[in-house]
């Protein structure tokens, strides 16, 4: 179950925000503000008591984040301190993106399992790189056999990638041909007991150079084995894909909405990055990268749509993110304190 998180004194400006969009705000804004909180105004009052009537958005025990985000802390501080933090703040889950913590000192495999579980957090997958043109990198498809040791070493029931089918180039046979080498990775994971995983850009959403009526994440769900190759959508991204392409290069729309894709496939996606922007069409993304709370992307919609599901609430894992939060442990920790303050609506 989702641990107590510690009180979080900017969350009624943010909870009275969405309120004013519409979406329902936290069931316990009140108890997590503490008695000397300012008195909360009414747009607060109503989003609470709205809020009481449903049970948590969030599923209990499933909230994670990459910890890319909080780079910064770890480089510096160590993996120590930053678990500790993330212990305070309510956090279930880990997601690596790499295993030194610089200044800190070396720190073996062992140690680092033992460390996330001495704070109550479980190290539920890591990033690792697709290719490289080093022979001795450290990817899939140079060291496939030392990437999947290191990943059981730590416990992790998923090990992926954040790169994306491009290696080949961005043609329907490229992406057929990265697709057999995912096939390859996801069958020696699930040889061990994993499940092999790619992370989703805004790119992955564009056509096929060579036939722009194919959309290339499509060639990518069709052409990977389901019971072998999993997706990881990186909601934010998935967001900007569709304002960068519902439409083709002729000039034809192509809309698309990135939640159907999970409701048609719901098991092809264990992990998710909940990651927020602000919706500004002057941005060639479509969106300006915001802590989880502060946006325009409707968490409360899509987890609940996803969670709602027949057998699916415990199903996935939610990784909030930030590729460059101006102070990574308060973005932790206002994404957490949002996130769990959310509630269905009735």
């Amino acid at each position: 179950m989702s641990r107590m998180f510690q009180p979080d004194p900017e969350l009624t400006h943010r909870l009275t925000r969405r309120g004013m969009l519409g979406v329902a705000a936290g069931a316990t804004a009140a108890a997590m503000l503490g008695a000397t909180s300012a008195p909360a105004t009414a747009a607060t009052q109503a989003a609470d008591k709205t809020s009481r009537r449903g049970r948590p958005v969030l599923p209990p025990g499933r909230l994670g984040i990459q910890l890319y985000s909080l780079r910064d802390k770890v480089s510096t501080l160590g993996f120590a301190p930053v678990f500790a933090e993330l212990e305070k703040y309510g956090y279930d889950e880990v997601e690596f993106a790499g295993y030194t913590q610089g200044s800190a000192g070396p720190i073996t495999l062992a140690q680092l399992r033992r460390l996330a579980r001495d704070h109550g957090l479980n190290p539920i997958g890591s990033h690792v790189g697709y290719y490289a043109d080093d022979p001795n990198a450290y990817t899939f498809a140079q060291n496939l056999t030392k990437v999947l040791d290191d990943a059981q070493a730590l416990g992790l029931k998923h090990i992926g990638t954040a790169s994306g089918p491009f290696r080949y180039g961005s043609t329907v046979d490229a992406w057929k041909r990265a697709a057999e080498e995912f096939n390859t990775y996801g069958a020696a994971a699930k040889a061990r007991g994993m499940k092999f995983y790619q992370h989703n850009h805004s790119e992955e959403f564009s056509f096929a150079t060579d036939n722009p009526k194919v959309r290339l994440y499509d060639v990518l769900l069709r052409e990977t084995d389901p019971d072998l190759v999993f997706l990881e959508m990186d909601i934010f991204w998935a967001y900007s894909g569709q304002f960068r392409f519902s439409t083709r290069p002729d000039g034809t729309h192509a809309p698309f909405e990135p939640l159907n894709y999970v409701l048609k496939q719901p098991h092809r996606y264990p992990l998710f990055h909940v990651k927020d922007g602000v919706s500004d069409p002057a941005d060639t993304y479509g969106y300006r990268m915001t802590d989880v709370g502060d946006g325009d992307i409707d968490y409360q919609k899509f987890i609940s749509a996803v969670t709602r599901l027949r057998g699916e609430r415990l199903a996935h894992h939610w990784q909030a993110e930030h590729d460059q939060p101006a102070e990574s442990f308060t973005f932790a920790r206002r994404s957490s304190a949002y996130l769990h303050s959310l509630r269905e609506k009735c």
